[in-house]
Parts: structure tokens; sequence; C-alpha cells
């Protein structure tokens, strides 16, 4: 059985915010707040993949911590900066 793509969008909101312990109206701030962009269906419904789900919960436990979202929003970005540097590093190191 092939593994299934992370990035596949599969959960609509109600079933995200179950996933993750959040009230439906937190992962909607949370997007107007850029924090994460999930993909829409034809009809415009939201689509969450086990990506946006493992961002939500890492947007979760930042919360917890007490940091707020202009915060949050940094980390996030300077985590997919350094990922991305990574990727790139790792393939100019295959090359």
């Amino acid at each position: 059985m092939a593994e299934r793509d992370t990035r596949t969008p599969l959960y609509g909101i109600a079933v995200a915010a179950q996933l993750v312990d959040m009230p439906e109206a937190t992962l909607r701030l949370f997007e107007r707040k850029g924090l994460l962009t999930p993909s829409r269906s034809d009809g415009g419904t939201r689509r969450y993949s086990d990506e946006d789900i493992d961002r939500l919960r890492r947007v979760g436990r930042l919360r917890d911590e007490g940091m707020n979202i202009a915060g949050i929003g940094r980390v996030l970005e300077l985590e997919d900066e350094n990922a991305g540097l990574r990727e790139q590093l790792s393939a100019e190191r295959e090359e």
C-alpha cells in the first residue's frame, strides 16, 4: 500500500477542529492571521491536510506557552525558512 501524501487536503473544518481540540472559530482566526492556508474545495469549503493539522498543533503549543499570534507567525515563518534552506542544502549536496 502506497503512503498517502501529507499535503493532500482531507479534512473539513469540523473534523480538523476535533483533531486539534480547538473551536472552528479559532481555526478561522488562524487562517485570517496568516498562520496557515488550508485548501479549498470547488465550492469554497476549507480542506485541511495532515501537514495543516500538524501546523495547527504547533500553533496550539506555542499559544499554550503564552506566545501571541504575531510571535507565533514569526516562529512559523522562521521554521518554514529553515526547512526550505535545509531542503536546498540537501539538494545541493546530492548534485
